[in-house]
Parts: structure tokens; C-alpha cells; sequence
């Protein structure tokens, strides 16, 4: 009943919503993006005249894909939110369950709703933008702009023109040949739990959500399917890189070669997909499908046909025997705690609002800045300082401590152990832990550390010469020139992070609180004065 009221609601706020912001900025993103390709100094001349060509593609895709998107999210998340509301309101601790089960789920799903807009808003206006300026700024000088060689172009294009329908026919033949197996065997693990009373059927208010997830269970394999043919066109433009990836690192090899490792390629990677689905459904391991082998290096080049295969023969074997370990290691897994990326990012705002009361305090920042960054949403300089000090005195507690991971609270230490199992979360705590490392060799003062976060602050950092006049203890160049690396690294990885679609969100909000308290503060010291004075 309240998925039916609020459901429209929801789905009218998401999909109007982001339908329009998506297009009234899709102009401004097509003039931006064809301005910032042609100007940046990233792309050599080749390269660059191949994207401006495929551009079309995608910017006239964002729309449609977003717009469908947007339809699709506001009907799931407009009825399913409401009805998990629903169920959390029959719980065993809830008093006046009738009334609960109306009014739960209502006003939380419409201002998710809201909040959600204004992610995909800050997205599309700012941190889009921010990566097409980034796409503009120059090279080190160490740097290379990255292009292609014009020579191997028509062999890239012949391998793509085979290789998209290629892959487009078979991995959804595959997907389509296996659905059945997906839909039958989802169908027998929902209904062994449902008679077991396990997995999701463990607590009772979830069973009617379970048995719902039985009867929408097909809708999920059609998804699935869905989901394999929108990706196979992208597996077979990936033929082309191969071809260009063979040439430039092997210049010796021939252009038959060349040719021949794309198609391998096209070969080989529907017959990977074909393993990915079998070992998903627990089907036979392998594929029947041959795998070629699209990648040599200069040693295998000398090989033969024979060594090749049992090179593979050989990796395979190495792959079951770390299957078979990590199957074996799957019992200690369980007895770690592992925490959420949600978790990893309520800890960085967190830390930025203790810190940031530190560094006002201190006159590091100042109520002008943070005035600006709310009236006139001028927050650049101080999204990327404020969490990078914050980030800096994480490294420097952790490196004091000689923890394996970075110390975040007193009881809370994360390692690549404990830490979530995704790539974005290895982009971001490997450099760190290297930072980390870096820090603990370079043994820091107390005098050193202090002036550092000082510096973090007020300085740009980009040469030695830049900390002559702001008395850091230290006079070697060569760890001055370490220490700013470190400190540009955090700034670059903050400035990632700061393009993430909730961030200008949460940030703005922790400045507000930060300003709320300064205002606080400067009238009770106001008060406190005009007491005194008499």
C-alpha cells in the first residue's frame, strides 16, 4: 500500500529529475567535450583525430542511457524502498505496527529520492567539468602524450569490424543458452532456503521479501542477459587495442601477427565469458570453446606452438590449485571483519569535521573561506586541502604506530585484510600504504610534522624553493622534495575522490557545521568580552 502512494512520487522526482538535468547540460557537455579533446596536449595528433570521430558515440548514448536509467531506479527504488520499510515496522521492538507499517518508508524514500537528483546534478555540473579541465592542463615534462600509430590504424579498424559482431552473436548466443540453468538453479537455492529457513528466508519479517524475490527472480536473468549483450560490444573493441598493444611492444612482430593476436583475442574472450558463466553456475569447469593466446612477450616469442600450450596447460593448472586454496582459506575469511566502503567514507568526512574545527582553530583556515565556499560554492582550495590534512595526519599516526594498515580511530586499524574487496578501494588505500611507508623511512621530527600539516595547508608545493621562506626545520632539497611529493600525491588522490558524486554533498554539509560553530564560537567570545568590560 505505501509502495503504491509513494512510488509514483519517487519515480516522478528521480525520473523528471535527472531526465532534466541531463539534458539541459547535454549541450554544454557536447561544445565542452569536443573543446577539451581538441585542446588537450594528453592526446597525440592521431589519437586525438580517432576520438573526436568515435565521440559521437558515447555523448549520444549519455543521455539515453541516463534517461532510461533514471526510469528504471525510480520505479525499483519508489516500491521496494516503502515495502522495506514495511517489514523493519512488524519487527518484534516496534510499538503501533499498523500505523508504522503506513507511515514508514514515506518521507525517507522521497528525500532520498531528492538527495539522489542532487548527486547526479553535482555529477553532470561539477564533476564532469572538473575532468574535462584536467584533461587541459599540461604535461610534466617527463610526460608523453599517449597516441596511436597511423600505420596500424586500418589493422585496428579491420579487427573491431570483425570482431564486435563476432562477439555481439556469440557471448549473447551463450547468455541466452545458459539462462535456463540460471533460472532453474536460482529457483532451487531460493526454494532450499525457503524450506531450510536460511539465507534470506533466516529472519521472519524478510520471508515475504524472499518469496517475492522468487516470483521477480526471471526478471533478474533477463538483466543478466541483458547485461552480457550491452558488454559484448565493448569485449570486441578491445580487439583493436591488442593489435596495438602487440606492435608497440613488440616492434619485430610482423602485421600478420599483429592480426593474428587480435583475432585470438576475439576467440579467446568468448571463450572466457563461457568459463565466467560455467563457474557461476557451478556448472563443468572450462569451456569447450578454444582460447588461443593473444599476448607474447619477447622470451615467448622464440616458442613454439607446443611451449605455448603447455604454458597454459600450466597456468590452468596453477589457477585450480589457488582455487582449491582459497576455498580451503574460505573458513578464516569469515572470522575477519570487514568493513564497508560506506564505512571507509563516513570515516573521511568524520575526520575532516574533527579536524576541520583544528585547523580553524589554529588559523589555518579562515570564516571568509568558509563563507565562500557556502554563498558562492567556491569550495576548490578548500575540498582538497581540508581532507588532505586530514589524510595526512592519518599517515603520520599510522606510520608512529608501525601498523600494517592506516590507524583510524584507536580501535579501528585498516589493512588489505579487513579492508572492502574492490578495485576503487585498492586505488585508494594502496597509495596510501605506500605513503604511509615513505613516511616511517623518512623518521620525522616533531618540529617536521608540524610544519608539514602547516604547509599542507598554505603552500602550493610544487618545487623545494616553494618552503625557503616558511622555516621548515629541514634544508635538504632532497627530502623537502619527497615530502612535497607526498603531499601532491594526497592532494591528486583528494581531488579523485572530490568527483564522486556524493562528495560536494557531504562536504558542503560538514562546512556548513563548521561555519554554524565559528558563528557560535565568535559570539560567545563576543559575549564573554562585553561581561568582562564592565
Amino acid at each position: 500500500m505505501t509502495g503504491a502512494l509513494i512510488g509514483p512520487i519517487a519515480f516522478a522526482i528521480l525520473a523528471v529529475g535527472n531526465s532534466a538535468v541531463i539534458i539541459g547540460l547535454w549541450t554544454a557537455h557536447v561544445i565542452w567535450t569536443y573543446y577539451c579533446v581538441a585542446r588537450t596536449k594528453r592526446f597525440g595528433l592521431v589519437f586525438k583525430v580517432v576520438v573526436l570521430i568515435c565521440l559521437p558515440v558515447p555523448l549520444l548514448l549519455w543521455p539515453v542511457v541516463g534517461i532510461v536509467g533514471s526510469f528504471l531506479g525510480g520505479i525499483g527504488y519508489g516500491f521496494f524502498a516503502p515495502l522495506l520499510a514495511t517489514f523493519e515496522a512488524v519487527g518484534e521492538n516496534v510499538k503501533d505496527k499498523f500505523y508504522h507499517c503506513f507511515i514508514d518508508g514515506c518521507w525517507s524514500t522521497i528525500e532520498t529520492s531528492c538527495t539522489v537528483v542532487q548527486d547526479v546534478t553535482d555529477f553532470c555540473f561539477h564533476s564532469y567539468f572538473s575532468y574535462m579541465d584536467e584533461l587541459r592542463e599540461n604535461l610534466n615534462p617527463q610526460e608523453k602524450p599517449f597516441d596511436i600509430r597511423l600505420s596500424l590504424l586500418p589493422c585496428c579498424l579491420l579487427v573491431i569490424l570483425v570482431g564486435v559482431p563476432f562477439d555481439v552473436v556469440l557471448i549473447t548466443s551463450i547468455a541466452i543458452w545458459k539462462s535456463p540453468y540460471m533460472l532453474f538453479r536460482g529457483w532451487k537455492r531460493l526454494l532450499e532456503d525457503l524450506i531450510g529457513r536460511k539465507g534470506p528466508f533466516l529472519e521472519t519479517e524478510c520471508v515475504p521479501f524472499a518469496g517475492l524475490a522468487i516470483i521477480l527472480w526471471p526478471l533478474a536473468v533477463l538483466g543478466a542477459v541483458l547485461a552480457a549483450t550491452i558488454i559484448s560490444p565493448f569485449l570486441g573493441l578491445y580487439s583493436g587495442v591488442i593489435v596495438h598493444q602487440v606492435r608497440v611492444l613488440i616492434p619485430s612482430e610482423i602485421v600478420e601477427e599483429s592480426l593474428q593476436m587480435g583475432f585470438a583475442y576475439i576467440m579467446s574472450v568468448v571463450s572466457l565469458f563461457d568459463e565466467y558463466v560455467n563457474d557461476l553456475l557451478y556448472l563443468r569447469e572450462g569451456s569447450c570453446l578454444p582460447r588461443p593466446v593473444y599476448r607474447r612477450n619477447k622470451k615467448q616469442e622464440k616458442k613454439n606452438h607446443d611451449g605455448s600450450d603447455h604454458n597454459l596447460k600450466n597456468w590452468r593448472d596453477g589457477s585450480q590449485n589457488s582455487k582449491h586454496s582459497l576455498q580451503q582459506s574460505r573458513s578464516m575469511k569469515w572470522k575477519i571483519h570487514h568493513y564497508k566502503p560506506v564505512q571507509i567514507w563516513d570515516w573521511l568526512f568524520k575526520s575532516c569535521e574533527v579536524n576541520g574545527r583544528i585547523v580553524l582553530r589554529d588559523g589555518l583556515i579562515s570564516v571568509k573561506e568558509i563563507e565562500e565556499c557556502i554563498s558562492k560554492g567556491n569550495c576548490k582550495k578548500l575540498s582538497i586541502k581540508l581532507p588532505a590534512w586530514s589524510l595526512l595526519q592519518c599517515l603520520l599516526t599510522s606510520a608512529k604506530s608501525n601498523s600494517d594498515g592506516l590507524v583510524i580511530t584507536d580501535d579501528v586499524e585498516l589493512t588489505r585484510m579487513n579492508g572492502p574487496k574492490d578495485k576503487v578501494f585498492e586505488w585508494f588505500i594502496g597509495p596510501l600504504l605506500i605513503m604511509k611507508e615513505q613516511l616511517k623511512n623518512l623518521e620525522l621530527k616533531e618540529s617536521e610534522e608540524n610544519c608539514l600539516k602547516e604547509l599542507v595547508m598554505k603552500c602550493k608545493n610544487d618545487i623545494p624553493e616553494d618552503w625557503d621562506s616558511t622555516g621548515f626545520p629541514s634544508d635538504d632539497n632532497v627530502r623537502r622534495a619527497q615530502l612535497q611529493a607526498i603531499i601532491r600525491r594526497l592532494q591528486g588522490i583528494v581531488a579523485s575522490m572530490s568527483r564522486m558524486p556524493t562528495f560536494r554533498r557531504r562536504f558542503r554539509n560538514l562546512v556548513k557545521v563548521l561555519y554554524i560553530e565559528a558563528l557560535q564560537a565568535s559570539a560567545s567570545a563576543k559575549e564573554g568580552d562585553n561581561i568582562a568590560e564592565p
